[in-house]
């Protein structure tokens, strides 16, 4: 059962916003800074967050060669038309016709790139997500966090409401933020999910905080 999207500022909520500025560079400057945020969602009757432990950057049409693997590939559409605009806003997308998978928008408004979050170490609300994971309270935070669409399951995120949320702003529901986390050593490796033959899409675009019990796929580590 997904938590009703709703603000409640009563809430104490970690740290401070990230700015607007952070998020307008290229993913792969983004995505491994965004190691050891925290990711919240405000409910009507929970404050869940998690911290990223892993991330992937996906590069837009502007760059040379293109990264193929990415949804902007081909040019803005609908349904990719968030990451089209202005940084740091959500875009969420179905898969498999039941989960989805979020991701933070990144350069300047109509350059296109994007960081999609593939792993949360739980750190608030951790019986609500459970819940909304329909997993034991006691099940080992990996089972509740670790995997793009664990992560939003985990969350109660989904792209009818989140799609489009601006996380840089104190007013929006969903936000990332800064609480002084030191992360430590990152790991660079190939991004997970892809035809590994395939040069020119297996770019090394995955980054993850080393050792972390919640990155998801640990055995295809290295660095």
């Amino acid at each position: 059962m997904l938590v009703e999207h709703a603000v409640v500022k009563s809430m104490p909520t970690p740290g401070t916003l990230l700015s607007r500025a952070f998020f307008e560079a290229a993913p792969e400057r983004v995505a491994p800074a965004l190691l050891g945020k925290v990711l919240l969602h405000r409910t009507s009757t929970n404050l869940l967050a998690g911290r990223i432990v892993e991330v992937e950057a996906y590069l837009g049409p502007h760059n040379d060669p293109p990264d193929a693997a990415a949804h902007t590939y081909r040019g803005p559409t609908p349904r990719n038309a968030v990451i089209f605009g202005p940084a740091g806003h959500a875009y969420v997308y179905a898969i498999y016709g039941r989960y989805f998978c979020a991701n933070i928008s990144c350069e300047i408004e109509g350059q296109a790139g994007c960081v999609l979050l593939r792993a949360l170490e739980p750190m608030r609300g951790v019986p609500q997500m459970a819940l909304n994971r329909s997993v034991d309270p006691g099940a080992a935070a990996k089972e509740l966090t670790s995997g793009p669409s664990r992560l939003c399951q985990a969350l109660g995120l989904t792209r009818e409401l989140h799609n489009g949320l601006d996380v840089t702003s104190a007013d929006s529901p969903l936000q990332v933020r800064e609480d002084g986390f030191v992360t430590g050593r990152v790991v660079t490796t190939p991004r997970i999910g892809i035809n590994p033959a395939n040069p020119a899409l297996n770019w090394p675009l995955r980054f993850a905080i080393a050792g972390h019990p919640c990155v998801s796929g640990p055995k295809r580590m290295r660095g």
